[in-house]
């Protein structure tokens, strides 16, 4: 049970990791807009996935970034919704 539990954390991780640099990708390579919901949200997702991934392996530091970058997208979000 604790193998699933690790590899579903780290599986957790990487999907977030590819979530987080497809966004960057997509949004350098102008397929993404900046103030697009489909490239907030996958901020967003990617974010959970690397702050899951962070606490539960001990990496603090990394985690609080991913928390930070969670409360931007949500902010980005949020803004998003409000934009007419």
């Amino acid at each position: 049970m604790v193998i699933v539990a690790n590899l579903t954390i780290e599986i957790t991780g990487w999907m977030g990791a590819l979530l987080v640099l497809l966004a960057y990708f997509l949004l350098t390579t102008r397929r993404l807009d900046r103030g697009s919901g489909t490239y907030h949200v996958m901020n967003l997702a990617g974010g959970i996935g690397l702050a899951v991934n962070s606490v539960v392996n001990g990496a603090y530091p990394s985690g609080v970034v991913n928390v930070v970058w969670i409360a931007i997208a949500i902010y980005g979000i949020l803004r998003g919704i409000a934009r007419p």
